[in-house]
Formats: C-alpha cells, structure tokens, sequence
C-alpha cells in the first residue's frame, strides 16, 4: 500500500491548504498555528512533513527540535509532535510511513528522539503505533502540562497529561 504513499517537506504555499484539508476534521488546527509551524521551519527550529495517499493530502507529522518537555530539552533530545492523519485515510499505513519519514530526519542527526501522547482513547491509536515501533517510556513517568504528576495529586484528564517515550538508534 505505501506505493501510493509519498511524503515531502512543508512548503509556504501548503499553508492555506493544509489548514483547508484539516479543517473538517478532528485534527483540524488553527490557522495561526499551522503559519507557526511554517515561520519554525523556515528558522531550522522544526521540520514539518506532509504526507499524501493518492496524491491527496492525508497528514502531517513533525520534528521539534527543542522540546517544551524539560527532559527532552536539557539532554538534546528532538520531539516527533503532532502527527495527524485524517480520519477517514487512517488504517492506509499513512502513519507508519509518515513515522518512517520522521524517524529517518531525526535519526540522521540525533542518537535519540521522543515522543509523547495523552492518555486517554483518542490517543489509542497513537499509543499502540510508539510501542510498536520500539518507543519507551523515558523513566519519568506522567506529566502534566510538562511536569511531573506528583503521587496523591489529582489531574484533569486531557491533552496536556501525557507520557513521553524515547527511541534509540
């Protein structure tokens, strides 16, 4: 199937379509943070993919290259971030080769990298696919809104309660 998959880097002109073909979709992003992710590519602080299935636009993906995760940051470690597949294109193998795509930028400057995901089911197919594919949990155990769950604490089940895992070369 990954015969029909390409991926490309992100270009100024994929702005508008991007947000476009995400809009109508729970992946969907605001403009401003799609024209973010754009001025970070351009400054070398993120590198973003687009992935297309039949020359449609089916995802993105990308590497951040200082985490807003502490740990990650202090020990050099590039985050994969936002990797988005639209709903009705998943269970194509859009993801994986989107994740191979990532994984090989990374890898080609980095001995590590993360990643991190919520918690709860909309993340299942998310937390399924890291494990997979090798992705560990990095020892620190649950986050909120990137720091530590202090045990006995009480937090809101939502985006910002996470897990992080890790990938060697």
């Amino acid at each position: 199937m990954s015969s029909t998959i390409r991926v490309r880097r992100m270009k100024s002109e994929d702005i508008t379509w991007i947000h476009e073909g995400l809009a109508p979709h729970d992946v969907s992003k605001p403009l401003t943070y799609i024209e973010q992710c754009w001025k970070e590519n351009e400054g070398e602080k993120r590198l973003t993919l687009l992935a297309f299935h039949e020359n449609l636009f089916a995802g993105w993906g990308h590497i951040v290259y200082t985490s807003h995760y502490p740990y990650f940051a202090e020990n050099h470690i590039p985050e994969i971030q936002n990797l988005d597949v639209i709903p009705t294109l998943r269970k194509c193998g859009i993801g994986s080769v989107l994740i191979d795509a990532l994984e090989a930028e990374a890898f080609a400057r980095f001995d590590t990298i993360g990643i991190g995901f919520g918690l709860y089911d909309s993340y299942g197919t998310a937390q399924r696919l890291y494990t997979k594919r090798g992705y560990i949990p990095d020892g620190r155990g649950l986050m909120y809104d990137n720091k530590p769950v202090v045990p006995g604490s009480q937090v809101r089940v939502d985006d910002e309660l996470t897990l992080y895992l890790t990938k060697s070369r």
